[in-house]
């Protein structure tokens, strides 16, 4: 019998300073990962929110234990304007999640 594969929650968060710097990456974000989710299955937003207290807009992904999140945020870096990503171990809501910023230079 098959297994179902576990399920891992991640945040992909957005600073407030990043998103007024660029004002139309909070949409086009949300198309990217839904776009991206017709490549690979494993991926899946299950929702989008912004945090009253830090501005920052918070995508909560369901992703197969195990898959790495590394070549995701390689591939943003083309349709994205430069950013860093600041890795946390884990939000208000115990979920890890990867934070992007503008770069240290910004």
């Amino acid at each position: 019998m098959d297994s179902m594969p576990s399920i891992q929650v991640i945040e992909l968060g957005l600073s407030r300073r990043y998103a007024q710097t660029h004002g139309w990456v909070v949409h086009a974000l949300t198309g990217w990962l839904s776009a991206y989710y017709m490549e690979d299955t494993r991926f899946r937003v299950r929702r989008r929110y912004e945090e009253l207290e830090t501005g920052t807009y918070v995508w909560l992904c369901e992703v197969e234990s195990g898959m790495p999140i590394k070549p995701l945020l390689r591939r943003l870096q083309a349709d994205l304007p430069p950013y860093r990503v600041e890795e946390q171990a884990a939000s208000a809501n115990g979920h890890p999640r990867y934070l992007l910023d503008l770069p240290e230079s910004a």
